[in-house]
């Protein structure tokens, strides 16, 4: 099988109805979003950070995996899957892809404070007085914020070296580390974008747009696909 990479981001997740930043529009309750998306805030008001995420939280609750989703599983049948987001959200795991790195953290899943290792999965709000069981520290999201290191980087990075086929949807590859990945591509790799806007910060060879939304422009690559596979 031919090895199939996927970069998602925040597009894909906009058509189930989940809020991106852009939505937000800089602004959550009155507050700059910075103050919730990184140490800095975490620092200095965890109580809204934690408010910020127990909301994302609920909201994950609500929504489902769309149609551009449950394609991607589809594909596991003819592909060697792999998926690689930017999306903090379970909904690629609960379409059934099974092989899913999430770059930017987990927002069903929290850790200690002082050990990163100690990470817990948790579907339920998160408090202050919430304490790891392993070291008794605070509990924080498991979240990678602005500033943070992207543990999972060196694990993309591999991937993406072994991929045949290349597919960024719902992610203009604008934000770092995230943005380098396809420089790890063979040299012979197809790259496949899928988004409305063709992404002004990509512009390498052997690459096809299908300027549409997530769900749409994957019923026009599955057909692509599975005609030249």
């Amino acid at each position: 099988m031919q090895k199939l990479i996927v970069l998602s981001g925040a597009g894909i997740s906009a058509e189930s109805g989940l809020r991106t930043f852009r939505d937000v529009g800089g602004l959550w309750e009155g507050h700059d979003v910075m103050t919730v998306v990184s140490p800095e805030g975490w620092k200095n008001n965890p109580k809204l950070v934690l408010d910020f995420y127990n909301q994302r939280r609920r909201e994950l609750k609500k929504v489902k995996p769309n149609e551009a989703h449950l394609i991607l599983k589809e594909l596991e049948a003819f592909f060697e899957v792999f998926i690689i987001t930017q999306n903090v959200d379970d909904l690629h795991e609960r379409a059934g892809s099974k092989n899913v790195l999430h770059l930017h953290g987990e927002l069903l899943k929290v850790r200690s404070e002082r050990d990163e290792n100690l990470i817990y999965n948790w579907t339920e709000d998160l408090h202050l007085e919430d304490k790891a069981q392993d070291d008794g520290d605070r509990l924080r999201p498991h979240i990678v914020w602005f500033g943070e290191e992207v543990p999972m980087i060196k694990q993309a990075t591999t991937q993406v070296a072994r991929g045949d086929i290349c597919l960024l949807i719902g992610t203009s590859l604008e934000v770092c580390p995230a943005a380098s990945l396809i420089n790890y591509l063979p040299s012979n790799a197809k790259i496949y974008v899928i988004d409305p806007k063709k992404p002004s910060a990509l512009d390498v060879k052997n690459t096809y747009f299908i300027e549409c939304i997530a769900s749409e422009g994957m019923r026009i690559l599955r057909e692509i696909l599975l005609k030249n596979n």
